[in-house]
């Protein structure tokens, strides 16, 4: 029974995050493209020793001005639903005692849970906050946006 009733509210959930998707977060991928340009300059050869420098600069300058502005977006879009709550077992931004263990499984694995979807003891994740429409990159933003205010 409990496990039923879960399910039943994962699909509630689902079905309502389905229902706010926006198109907005379609505009933020823009600044897609300028940390691409720079990530073909730096397997240039003449480049070689210049991108380890470059690699440390670009995590430091674009990650948390670009990324932190689309993961809070995205967040404050879908995301909040459920996590500014608690629903469904979903982990408070700010909650070290829920994430810890969760961040300690390491990005890719809270990344790939985001994406594709998680049923575990606590609760259940719905894939991409039940919005199919956001992209791997969005839905990367967002953890890391809940994530980086949890450690």
């Amino acid at each position: 029974m409990n496990s039923a009733s879960r399910v039943l509210a994962v699909a509630i959930v689902s079905l309502f995050l389905a229902a706010c998707g926006d198109k907005k977060p379609e505009a933020p991928a823009a600044p897609t493209a300028a940390p691409a340009a720079p990530a073909a300059t730096a397997p240039a050869e003449p480049a070689a020793p210049a991108p380890a420098p470059d690699a440390a600069a670009a995590p430091a300058a674009a990650v948390p001005v670009a990324d932190a502005a689309l993961g809070k977006s995205v967040y404050g879009k879908t995301c909040a639903l459920c996590h500014a709550a608690g629903i469904a077992g979903a982990p408070k931004p700010g909650n070290k005692d829920e994430w810890g263990p969760r961040i300690a499984q390491g990005k890719e694995t809270l990344y790939k849970h985001a994406m594709e979807g998680f049923t575990g003891s606590k609760g259940a994740m719905p894939a991409r906050g039940g919005n199919a429409k956001l992209t791997d990159e969005e839905v990367k933003a967002a953890v890391d946006f809940m994530a980086d205010q949890s450690v």
